[in-house]
């Protein structure tokens, strides 16, 4: 990639990580993203321009507001830093393709998300289903680009699928899934399906073993119980962008391997 593109793609990924901080604050209160601007929670001041550039005013400010000294949340820089390295990722795994426009969109959705999920157990519909729509928008118009319509259609069969298997699980045990990980199981879907049904499998295999492990971590330590409620939604969105981002290897190994036992268990059948 030309060092002008590498820039482009990580002051966008600062953006997006600020204003996704934004979203993660005010949609589960049920706020608007775009009026009032943004002020201190606690002090109600307007935060001036100067203050508001991503991670270098939190580092010049001290980590506390400039009107009342309350320390600002390190949520803030991470988040920012976090889409910006996940752009960058992203870029350099689909390059200038017409894929990649559709994954930083779903990518920064997940994000919001997870940060949503993780700090109130909340998967808002006001997050998810303008995720989903921006994300299948970008997807038919690269299905339009390329001609590869069949990717589109595997794309909308992994959402559907995605959704009905995990509303089948809500509706069997609603204990197990609230229906916010249902509508994030449709959205996963959608956005792994233009990369294969695999990349999906993979994304809820490793959501669910990281909870599977950071739960029973918590329970060692102490600090948990069976009964302790975690923010599946977070490790399903972890699971999502380590499919995006190593699946690919990890899927084409699996194959590999499977294609070989599948021969050796040939052979030893025709030696029988």
């Amino acid at each position: 990639m030309s060092p002008t593109f590498v820039v482009i793609i990580g002051l966008l990924g600062l953006a997006v990580g600020s204003f996704l901080n934004v979203a993660a604050s005010r949609v589960p209160a049920g706020r608007s993203v775009v009026r009032p601007r943004s002020a201190c929670p606690r002090c109600a001041t307007p935060i001036a321009a100067r203050d508001n550039i991503p991670i270098v005013s939190w580092l010049l400010l001290g980590r506390r507001c400039r009107a009342c000294r309350v320390p600002i949340p390190a949520r803030y820089p991470l988040m920012e830093a976090l889409t910006a390295i996940l752009f960058l990722a992203e870029a350099l795994r689909f390059g200038w393709s017409e894929v990649l426009p559709a994954e930083l969109v779903f990518t920064a959705g997940l994000l919001a998300l997870a940060a949503c999920d993780a700090e109130q157990f909340l998967l808002p519909r006001r997050l998810i289903y303008p995720t989903l729509g921006l994300t299948a928008a970008c997807l038919l118009a690269a299905a339009a680009a390329t001609g590869q319509w069949h990717r589109l259609g595997v794309t909308a069969a992994c959402g559907v699928g995605a959704f009905a298997v995990f509303f089948a699980l809500h509706w069997v045990r609603p204990a197990w899934l609230g229906f916010g990980d249902v509508r994030l199981a449709g959205l996963l879907g959608t956005g792994l399906g233009w990369l294969g049904p695999w990349h999906l499998v993979f994304a809820l295999l490793a959501g669910s073993a990281a909870g599977l492990l950071v739960g029973i971590a918590l329970m060692a330590a102490g600090r948990a119980t069976r009964h302790t409620r975690l923010p599946f939604g977070a490790f399903l969105a972890a699971g999502a962008l380590a499919a995006i981002l190593v699946g690919a290897p990890v899927i084409h190994w699996y194959e590999n391997v499977s294609d070989l036992y599948a021969t050796g268990a040939s052979l030893t059948t025709v030696r029988h």
